[in-house]
């Protein structure tokens, strides 16, 4: 039988996936441990930078000696998988005793990439706490609730946390109008990958486009944000 060879993504397209799994600043050091140390590994490039602060990454404080690729990869999955189980033992737990599981999912996904699943673990404990008359409480988890699943765009699961919230007696904080409100979900995801210094070459090979594609939407983005350079771009807010 013909053999299958595997093999890891190219520097580029490894630089342009960090690119989009960490928005935040990235210092140019950081940047080229993690992708020496990920080798290609899709999966290690989206765990590695879990394993610093933001502070770290951004160059302030020397990472540490190992970032251990095989141990980050396997943690972050246990976490993911122990946290949507915890959930889902909570949803069919009655009276007091799912608080315990509620908490455990909110711990757990809290340590890992699933921003949407954890922020879903706040809505639903947010719910079962206000069942339980337990008003205060509930704001607290409603309100963290509402503001990720804004944050993502997750536009009916944001307005079911703002209905429990306003049930409660809270206030759903409302949302800053943004510059990039103007921008498709496309362009935002391009101009993100732009801003972290990545060529439109790079953008292109991530998001499987032609560079003259990305090139155009480029051209989108600095006009509906009234701006002229890649620099300027930078200067602003990307939410």
């Amino acid at each position: 039988m013909p053999e299958l060879r595997l093999s890891g993504l190219t520097e580029s397209a490894a630089r342009a996936l960090l690119a989009a799994a960490v928005p935040a600043p990235l210092d140019d050091g950081v940047r080229d441990r993690v992708v020496a140390e990920a080798r290609g590994n899709p999966l290690a490039l989206l765990e590695l930078p879990r394993s610093a602060p933001p502070m770290r990454l951004a160059g302030g404080f020397e990472l540490p000696d190992a970032l251990s690729v095989p141990r980050r990869v396997e943690d972050g999955f246990r976490r993911r998988s122990e946290g949507l189980a915890a959930r889902s033992r909570a949803l069919i737990t009655a009276g007091p005793a799912a608080e315990e599981h509620y908490l455990e999912g909110v711990g757990q996904l809290g340590a890992s990439t699933m921003v949407g699943h954890l922020a879903r673990t706040h809505l639903v404990y947010g719910e079962w706490l206000r069942r339980e008359r337990r008003r205060q409480d509930a704001r607290e988890q409603l309100r963290i609730a509402h503001e990720l699943l804004v944050n993502m765009g997750a536009e009916a699961f944001a307005a079911r946390a703002a209905r429990e919230l306003r049930a409660t007696g809270g206030h759903p904080r409302k949302r800053t109008a943004q510059p990039t409100d103007a921008l498709t979900p496309h362009e935002l995801q391009i101009a993100r990958l732009v801003v972290t210094g990545a060529t439109s070459r790079e953008v292109a090979a991530r998001l499987f486009l032609s560079p003259r594609t990305v090139e155009a939407h480029l051209r989108s983005i600095f006009r509906k944000l009234d701006i002229t350079s890649r620099r300027q771009l930078k200067d602003l807010r990307l939410t």
